[in-house]
C-alpha cells in the first residue's frame, strides 16, 4: 500500500485531497478538472444528498491538508479510468481503537464487486494502523448489497443501534483478528 493510493484486482483507491471534494461539491467538471479523471455518473450524488453529514461537510469546508480518515478515496476503474465511487471513513480511530467504513459505487458500475474491493481494501487499510482493533459498519435493517459485501468482508453482524445521522441500523463488525 502506497500512502496516495491502493490497488486492488479492478480498483485504484486514490486519497482525495480537500480541494478534490470541494471541486465536486461544485459539479462534475470541476471535479474532473481538479482530481484529473473523468467522474462516472451518479459520483456527485453520493456527496450533495440529504444524508451526507453536516458535520463531515464542516470538517471538510476546513481542511487544508488531506487525510485518508476524513477525505477516504476515490474509486478509479482500471479498466475505463474513471471514478466510479468513494470509500472512506467516517472519521480516525477513536479511544477504543473502532473505525468505521463507507463506500458507494456509482449505479452504472454496482453488481460486479467493486463496492466488496473496495470494502476489502479500507479494511486491510484501517487494520495496517496500529491503532485500529475493529471495523466498523453500518447498514439498513434488511438484507442488501451493502450487507453481502459485508458478510464477504468477513464482518459479523453484532446487533442494531440507534446511529445519531442515521437512525436504527445494524452494526456489523470485523476485529483486527478476524481472518
Amino acid at each position: 500500500m502506497s500512502a496516495s493510493h491502493i490497488e486492488t484486482a479492478n480498483l485504484k483507491l486514490v486519497l482525495h485531497a480537500p480541494e478534490h471534494l470541494r471541486a465536486l461539491l461544485q459539479g462534475s467538471d470541476f471535479y474532473a478538472q481538479s482530481f484529473g479523471a473523468q467522474p462516472a455518473e451518479g459520483l456527485r450524488d453520493f456527496f450533495v444528498s440529504k444524508d451526507v453529514s453536516p458535520d463531515w461537510l464542516a470538517r471538510l469546508e476546513a481542511s487544508t491538508t488531506v487525510d485518508p480518515w476524513t477525505h477516504g478515496f476515490a474509486l478509479v476503474h482500471l479498466g475505463s479510468s474513471r471514478v466510479i465511487g468513494a470509500a472512506g471513513f467516517k472519521g480516525p480511530p477513536g479511544a477504543e481503537g473502532v473505525v468505521e467504513i463507507a463506500y458507494g459505487v456509482v449505479p452504472d458500475y454496482q453488481g460486479k464487486g467493486y463496492a466488496t474491493e473496495a470494502a476489502q481494501a479500507l479494511v486491510a487499510y484501517a487494520l495496517s494502523d496500529e491503532r485500529v482493533r475493529v471495523v466498523r459498519a453500518h447498514t439498513l435493517r434488511e438484507a442488501n448489497a451493502s450487507t453481502r459485501v459485508l458478510a464477504k468482508c468477513g464482518f459479523r453482524c453484532v446487533g442494531e443501534v440507534i446511529d445519531p445521522e442515521d437512525g436504527l441500523v445494524w452494526r456489523w463488525e470485523r476485529d483486527s483478528d478476524a481472518t
